[in-house]
């Protein structure tokens, strides 16, 4: 069984929709073989990142950065669990404002530090929310899911 972590912040109904979609494409009943935990990042710790095979971080762009509850994870988390989880696979998914260009690399440069490494290009969804995103987030959540059972990631 491999334990896959979804940790995000969602301060609005649009992005709670997103890591909803992302939480239900990685609990597809198609999928068995994967244990699936949700965290809010402001309740997630460095436990949580210990226990998993594999995470998907969610989070808004604030002011061109990653909002300030997935910055608090991992400030909380980073030291705890460096050299703890080098080469676990993960993915990110971005609702942006603006271009989502400062969000993303910020989480790319402390997922870096970390020695995690991204398992497909970030899910960024940039403006005025569109129903298409929730079966990208669907996807998403499947594809990690998926490749954490089959033992590729």
């Amino acid at each position: 069984m491999a334990n896959l972590l979804i940790v995000f912040h969602d301060p609005s109904e649009n992005v709670r929709r997103l890591a909803q979609a992302v939480v239900d494409g990685a609990s597809s009943p198609e999928i068995s073989g994967v244990d699936v935990r949700v965290a809010r990042a402001l309740e997630a710790g460095p436990n949580d990142l210990l226990w998993s095979d594999g995470v998907i971080f969610g989070t808004t762009e604030n002011f061109g950065y990653m909002s300030g509850a997935l910055k608090d994870f991992f400030d909380r988390s980073y030291y705890p669990c460096l050299d703890k989880v080098d080469a676990k696979p993960y993915a990110l998914f971005v609702k942006a404002g603006n271009d989502g260009t400062g969000t993303i690399s910020a989480v790319q440069r402390i997922l870096t530090g970390l020695k995690l490494k991204p398992v497909c290009e970030p899910l960024l969804m940039v403006g005025s929310f569109q129903e298409a995103w929730l079966a990208q987030c669907e996807e998403l959540g499947m594809t990690m899911a998926a490749g954490l059972e089959a033992g590729i990631f």
